[in-house]
């Protein structure tokens, strides 16, 4: 009987690095290309308001959300891996980056476009460097309560910053508060002309979708606003509008860092990196699990890299991945990147042809369409689910949002990141610790006994196993859970086992930790053995010539294995 061997090569290494020179050369031209074309026109439709309204956050020119299309809609489409994600500004990057910015205090328009071009300049390469160091598992870092915590309040403190824009009137105060404050004091500055536009195209946010779920709301309440401007002359009414939108690509340059600056801006850059990955990947992923495709994070990485760098060379935002944008491109029938391309071609078109169709676009109207995207992004259904699952993870996604109303952005954003650290901190160190006896009528299964009443402990013999790891930042609980658990036991075991299979390596303080209780039990006639000690782990103990536990007779390959030695020295106890 002779064995086939596969022939087939490995692809290339730079394939990994290069997404579209997979999927495009199986392109299916006669079944895929009107889908994309239709999804490309219809992800234009809905990208283009949600920019400029972008750009409105960010503090910056309308022209600037444009530029970040152009770049992000290409570099997705050729170095990310989902089909139907589509590569944006957000309203968080916006904001986020408004706040950073506002760090150095700019003193005119110009400065502040020069730093913000460095910070999304850091942020592509941070991007681009964590994906090459394969470090895309830093989007489960922050905890779903507390990045939906963190994105509620951003949401909140976006809807304060938006309401006096659909008022008529320019808002301050630097904490959300601060600016609720002054909207309150200075609700005599409205204007009702600007506040009765703002209103209805904010109610035909929601009338609209609900009529049709393909017609681009944003698009069509854009338009609407332009033309009731301009035919009824509303400008003259004080109706603040966007103004003169200049056409024509903007100058290639790299952006002008200084080096006094990055102790400030890098810290602030990662924050927006952390925030735009992980809702980023949610969208992601979310998209393609109803496809059954999959999703390389740090490749995602290395495109959102791209996408920054080359929205920072044009002047532009941060870019990430869009949920709802994502949705409405996948709504349309998307089958593959080549609808961003086409997106990003009509983008191009608009940038140097149609950007004066913007000039009498009402703020109001872009105030609206944010607001519409912020109640959206508020999680209140999910908030309350939290509060029914699990109160401790409530409370800290309640904190986060809570910093950033009260602390701003980026204080709060530091105050996410340090209760996901107390999370991870409190979990690994305490992790629960079990006691386990044989499941009557099985062969060798062991139950923790405080689950499982119906498990029965063995007379004379303590089975021990901590949930997670034995490593430092528990090897002292460790050590005192195992010494009361001995010490309560009426009357004492004369052998422990403990069971190891949940650490897949060690450290030298859980190794002294264990040969110092081997040596403490052993002074009080009590053996001490270990189970399901894995290669690794024992090479090291070995290695280290600190674990004896490790040496023949004393380490088992099951707890089964340990218990049956156990017992054929001590027969007494079977029962």
């Amino acid at each position: 009987m002779s064995t086939q061997v596969s022939t087939k090569q490995k692809p290339p290494w730079f394939l990994s690095y290069l997404p579209i020179l997979q999927w495009l050369p199986q392109y299916q031209w006669k079944q895929w290309l009107t889908p994309d074309i239709i999804a490309g026109l219809t992800t234009w439709g809905v990208v283009i308001p949600s920019v400029i309204a972008c750009a409105s956050l960010a503090g910056m020119p309308p022209q600037t959300g444009l530029y970040a299309i152009l770049a992000s809609l290409l570099a997705y489409a050729i170095f990310g891996t989902s089909k139907q994600l589509v590569a944006s500004a957000t309203q968080s990057s916006a904001v986020m980056l408004a706040t950073t910015v506002l760090l150095f205090k700019p003193e005119d328009q110009s400065t502040y476009l020069v730093l913000a071009a460095a910070a999304v300049f850091i942020v592509g390469a941070s991007f681009f460097l964590m994906g090459m160091l394969k470090l895309g598992f830093v989007a489960n870092f922050i905890s779903r309560p507390v990045l939906e915590g963190f994105i509620s309040g951003l949401a909140i403190y976006i809807l304060i910053k938006q309401i006096p824009k659909l008022l008529g009137f320019h808002g301050e105060g630097e904490s959300a508060i601060d600016q609720l404050i002054y909207l309150l004091n200075n609700l005599g500055q409205t204007n009702f002309v600007a506040m009765a536009v703002g209103l209805v195209s904010l109610a035909l946010f929601f009338v609209i979708p609900r009529i049709s779920a393909r017609v681009p709301a944003g698009l069509v309440i854009l338009a609407l606003g332009i033309i009731v401007t301009t035919v009824f002359g509303l400008a003259a009414y004080g109706m603040p509008i966007v103004g003169e939108v200049p056409a024509g690509l903007p100058s290639f340059s790299l952006p002008q860092l200084n080096p006094d600056d990055l102790a400030t801006m890098v810290p602030a850059a990662l924050g927006i990196v952390l925030v735009i990955f992980s809702e980023s990947l949610g969208a992601a992923k979310a998209i393609a699990s109803r496809h059954g495709d999959e999703i390389n994070p740090d490749q995602e990485m290395v495109a959102f890299g791209f996408a920054n760098m080359g929205s920072s060379v044009l002047g532009g935002l941060p870019t990430g991945g869009s949920l709802s944008q994502s949705a409405a491109n996948d709504g349309a029938g998307a089958k593959t990147p080549l609808a961003l391309v086409v997106a990003a071609a009509v983008s191009l078109i608009t940038v140097l042809w149609l950007t004066p169709l913007f000039t009498n676009l009402p703020s109001t109207v872009l105030a609206a369409l944010i607001m519409y995207a912020m109640i959206h992004s508020i999680k209140v259904r999910e908030m309350v689910n939290f509060f029914k699952i699990q109160r401790v993870e409530f409370f800290l996604g309640m904190a986060a949002l809570l910093g950033v109303l009260f602390l701003d952005v980026l204080p709060g954003l530091l105050l996410a990141v340090i209760l996901c650290l107390l999370i991870i901190i409190y979990a690994s160190s305490r992790p629960h610790i079990s006691v386990l006896g044989l499941v009557p009528g099985s062969r060798g299964v062991y139950r923790d006994i405080g689950y499982h009443p119906e498990a029965r402990t063995i007379p004379g013999l303590l089975i021990f196993r901590l949930a997670g790891p034995v490593f430092y930042p528990n090897a002292s609980l460790f050590a005192s859970n195992l010494k009361s658990l001995v010490a309560e036991s009426d009357p004492p075991p004369t052998e422990i086992i403990i069971d190891m299979s949940a650490n897949h390596r060690i450290d030298i303080t859980s190794l002294e930790m264990l040969e110092k209780l081997k040596e403490e039990f052993e002074a009080k006639k009590i053996e001490f053995v270990v189970a399901d000690v894995h290669a690794p782990v024992k090479e090291i103990g070995l290695r280290s010539g600190l674990a004896k536990w490790a040496g023949k007779g004393m380490s088992f390959d099951t707890v089964e294995d340990a218990v049956q030695d156990y017992l054929a020295r001590h027969p007494e106890g079977k029962t």
